[in-house]
């Protein structure tokens, strides 16, 4: 039977530990959001269950707590950043803010941001742009791990890169965010955590055979890109451009071999109204949308869905029910609040 809490009370609990753990208020307040939009839109493994890693970076150093990032070069609709690895979901919401605010005045706005520190769910920068008429992709690696071997290969090279976009369409935006490998190191430690095998051979072991136990990444294994062992050099070659994007084009990478939990970013935003004009651009998504929901499936299969219809389904049932979080998050959190003295959120409801 899980707990259920209400978002705006998790957001403010989440934002006083950061806070008390010597976080600015923005900052906090940022990752706060941040994190609680992941458990709204069901990423669980990247929303409220980072919080207490994230304090324990701050604690030790790892992230910093002050400053802003600084400006390492800009021209025009493009702009680099340095992160100075202050919290990476502050970090990025501000570069998705400055890429939409350039491409408002020329159709297109990138921001490229090196030596920011981990910057949780893609999805969670996406629905307000998209909302709004602007379509944004983030891309994102960390140069200081490497748990995708790369195709062919058995040594670790890679991260599972991400790529994420927000796409304006009618009633809501199509929202994507797939890595570049077939799953994650998060949910690799999971399952291990809970000592079950994966959903499937996501992972290749030492010698280079496909398996799903989560333990092959700490015997010599690694994460399989997207594809596996049968047609893996797509996902593997759409893992390089995710790391030309973000480290070569913000000119800090895997060259320098950085140490510490991190990311290079990239954001991108795209104003359709600059190209052929906002309702064009949604006249091609509707149709798209409609042609999706309206295809063929199988006997009793349910009807074809876009990116992010179940994910925005989640958000509204958790806003107005409240966010269960998966198990162990509330546990965490309980201990941070009592570390920090402050009071935890009384549950909303419990469902069985």
């Amino acid at each position: 039977m899980p707990t259920r809490y209400a978002a705006p009370d998790l957001v403010t609990l989440a934002g006083a530990i950061l806070r008390a753990a010597g976080l600015p208020d923005e900052p906090a307040q940022a990752v706060a959001q941040g994190l609680t939009e992941a458990d709204l839109l069901g990423h669980t493994t990247h929303g409220l269950a980072l919080i207490g890693d994230y304090v324990e970076e701050l604690d030790t150093g790892a992230m910093e707590r002050e400053g802003a990032p600084d400006i390492v070069a800009d021209h025009a609709a493009v702009a680099t950043w340095d992160g100075r690895r202050l919290p990476g979901l502050w970090v990025t919401r501000l570069a998705v803010e400055d890429a939409v605010r350039r491409a408002g005045l020329f159709g297109i706005g990138a921001v490229a941001v090196r030596r920011s520190h981990h910057i949780a769910c893609l999805a969670s920068f996406l629905e307000a742009p998209a909302r709004a008429g602007m379509m944004v992709l983030v891309f994102s690696s960390d140069p200081s791990d490497a748990h995708v071997a790369p195709f062919g290969g058995l040594t670790p090279v890679l991260t599972p890169n991400p790529i994420a976009a927000g796409i304006p369409a009618h009633p809501d935006p199509i929202l994507i965010d797939v890595s570049t490998s077939i799953t994650t190191a998060a949910l690799c430690g999971r399952a291990r955590a809970a000592d079950t095998r994966l959903p499937g051979p996501w992972l290749q072991d030492a010698d280079g055979r496909a398996t799903d136990d989560p333990h092959a990444t700490k015997q010599g294994g690694s994460l399989l890109p997207i594809g596996g062992l049968d047609h893996g050099h797509k996902g593997y070659g759409l893992s390089l451009m995710v790391e030309a994007l973000t480290q070569g084009l913000s000119g800090h990478g895997r060259a320098e071999a950085p140490t510490g939990w991190g990311a290079g970013v990239l954001v991108l935003a795209l104003s359709p109204a600059a190209f052929a004009g906002l309702d064009g651009f949604l006249r091609q998504t509707g149709w798209l949308i409609d042609a999706c929901h309206a295809a063929r499936v199988p006997a009793g299969a349910p009807r074809v869905r876009l990116p992010g219809e179940a994910a925005l389904s989640r958000k509204r049932a958790a806003l107005a029910e409240g966010v269960a979080l998966h198990p162990g998050i509330t546990d965490d959190l309980a201990r941070l609040a009592a570390r920090f003295g402050l009071a935890f959120p009384a549950p909303v409801s419990e469902t069985a």
